[in-house]
């Protein structure tokens, strides 16, 4: 990367800190509750599982995450479809935690209109291949996501796949100072050893060809739960199924069991 291009995307990320401390609470609920409950109906799978009690509590953490983490478009306009699909990527896997749990190693997402490239450019060229990703370094705090992306994996032909998912579950694994694929945070300790096992004999499955898990889950351990772990919350009764080992320690992690009927 350049300097001049580093130098603008610091300039954008000081105007994001400052909009941030400057700019009201986004609670979304209280300014058209019917709207908003009508698009988690229509566009999140999980949402709908929910009993009553359940889609209260949903829709207060996507509330409380719309107000402590701050949503930018780049080169688009943020709707409220936008704002739902993001905060309920983040909402579904720390749902089964204690409800003041808040996402400290994040301050701002910034939505693409589509996939880019590592230089942030999401026009022209043909490396414009990443669709998700979560900032480190001097973008420390940061997640980028490709709408086409984040759209694809809440729609009916998302299969195993959801990209949004798929970078907070790093962010999880990252809150213990590492991403290596060991939330340390979520594990117990006496699982730790087990997991990595796990990890490891799947991994030699997908390169035998006889595992059904995506292969980019072989580029290492922290992919690998990333990987999974869409899997398990996109298809959990799949996933339980061929997979039952993974399921179980992924129902101790995030402490869900999505496989039943009613979350």
């Amino acid at each position: 990367m350049n300097i001049a291009l580093a130098a603008l995307l610091l300039i954008v990320i000081i105007y994001f800190f400052v909009r941030k401390k400057s700019s009201p609470v986004v609670e979304i609920f209280n300014e058209s509750p019917q709207i908003h409950e009508n698009l988690l109906q229509q566009h999140i799978a999980y949402y709908t599982k929910l009993d009553d009690a359940g889609k209260a509590k949903f829709e207060r953490l996507v509330n409380e995450f719309l107000g402590y983490v701050r949503i930018e478009g780049v080169g688009t306009e943020i709707s409220d479809l936008d704002r739902i699909m993001i905060a309920s990527s983040a909402v579904i896997p720390i749902f089964g935690f204690s409800e003041d749990w808040k996402y400290k190693n994040l301050t701002n997402v910034i939505l693409y209109p589509d996939t880019f490239d590592n230089d942030f450019q999401f026009e022209g060229g043909e490396d414009r291949n990443i669709m998700g990703m979560v900032g480190s370094g001097y973008m420390n705090g940061q997640m980028l996501l490709s709408r086409a992306a984040l759209t694809k994996g809440f729609s009916a032909s998302a299969g195993r796949e959801n990209t949004a998912i798929h970078e907070f579950v790093h962010l999880l694994d990252k809150a213990d100072g590492a991403t290596d694929g060991v939330p340390e945070l979520l594990m117990q300790h006496q699982y730790t050893i087990p997991w990595l096992k796990l990890i490891h004999q799947e991994m030699h499955k997908i390169e035998a060809g006889k595992s059904d898990i995506n292969p980019y889950a072989l580029t290492n351990e922290a992919e690998f739960l990333a990987v999974v772990s869409e899997y398990f919350f996109e298809k959990p009764e799949q996933l339980q199924h061929k997979h039952p080992e993974l399921y179980d320690l992924l129902s101790l992690i995030f402490a869900q069991d999505p496989a039943k009927s009613s979350l």
